[in-house]
């Protein structure tokens, strides 16, 4: 018998061993192929959700495009209403108020990015009743123009008749004016009978009367005044004298001053005499001028004015006294 330490050639053992390698590969090749086909067939069925998803997209999207252009539409109608009728804003306010409150609630629910069927129900049942309040504004407001057609017409014609009253009441103050002014100078006093006498007066008391200015004490002025359409109650005339010199005569202290004419302007008066007048009847007026200086020789001119016209004039003159007196 004999032995040896070199190996066999025989293959008996290797068979099995490739049997089982080519097994496992076959498997692995196997799962790879499962592992591709779930791939795939997941892939599939993601791709057909996507799909679903995106067509409810789109339907949701459009029928709240489809509430978005309803709403749209509605409110074009009231712009174009309210901006037409902005007179009648105020006898519309509580529907514009009503408006308002429905559109808040609309708004709403279009800035929301998805609507559930029964917002989508609700937002459109809100947009049916702002057309409905819109439809019942539309007629208000026809009638109210047609209404305010009718009063325009008629203020039109108001004015117009303003107007005419306007120029007869102007036609009439006019007339007036004139008629008035015609009373105010008819109601002018005249004065007539004017005298002027001077007067010594002695130191007994007697008054004697002299033309010898360096015995004058005093000058007494007196003159009749009536008016037929002057009314009874008292009036004022004014007095102006002006001396031999030419230079008015006024001593503020014995109460003189100035006062306004129609013709020659604003004047100096020497005296203002008050006058109870009666009416219809002649009034005569008298008065006494002492100065609180002498008279000199020459001329005294005395106007009378009264309504701002001089209605009297009269001169004295005064001469220079002899060698004895």
């Amino acid at each position: 018998m004999s032995t040896s330490n070199y190996p066999s050639a025989t293959p008996s053992n290797e068979t099995p061993k490739r049997d089982s390698k080519n097994l496992i590969i076959g498997l692995l090749a196997v799962g790879i192929l499962g592992t591709w086909g779930y791939f795939l067939w997941d892939k599939n069925q993601s791709d057909q959700q996507y799909t679903q998803l995106q067509t409810q997209y789109v339907a949701v999207d459009s029928s709240k495009t489809e509430i978005e252009k309803s709403y749209g539409a509605a409110v074009s109608r009231l712009d174009s209403l309210t901006g037409y009728n902005n007179e009648l804003e105020g006898k519309l306010s509580e529907r514009t108020s009503e408006i308002k409150t429905l559109r808040t609630r609309i708004d709403g629910y279009l800035r929301k990015q998805r609507l559930t069927e029964k917002e989508k129900k609700e937002a459109a049942s809100l947009i049916t009743e702002l057309n409905e309040k819109i439809s019942n504004m539309e007629q208000e407001v026809a009638r109210l123009t047609q209404e305010n057609g009718v009063l325009t017409e008629k203020n039109t014609t108001l004015t117009t008749e303003k107007e005419a009253v306007t120029q007869e009441l102007a036609a009439t103050n006019t007339v007036k004016t004139e008629l008035e002014g015609k009373v105010d100078v008819a109601s002018t006093l005249n004065a007539y009978g004017i005298t002027i006498t001077p007067v010594d007066e002695k130191k007994s008391g007697k008054e004697k009367v002299t033309t010898k200015a360096k015995r004058v004490d005093k000058l007494v002025i007196g003159f009749d005044v009536d008016n037929r359409i002057v009314a009874t109650g008292p009036t004022e005339v004014y007095v102006a004298i002006t001396g031999p010199d030419g230079q008015p005569i006024a001593v503020e202290a014995l109460g003189s001053g100035k006062f306004t004419t129609r013709d020659e302007g604003e004047k100096l008066f020497t005296a203002k005499v008050p006058v109870d007048f009666e009416a219809g009847k002649k009034k005569h007026v008298e008065f006494a001028w002492k100065q609180n200086t002498d008279y000199k020789t020459g001329n005294y001119k005395i106007e009378i004015y009264h309504n701002g016209f001089k209605i009297g004039e009269g001169v004295r003159t005064l001469r220079k006294g002899g060698i004895f007196g």
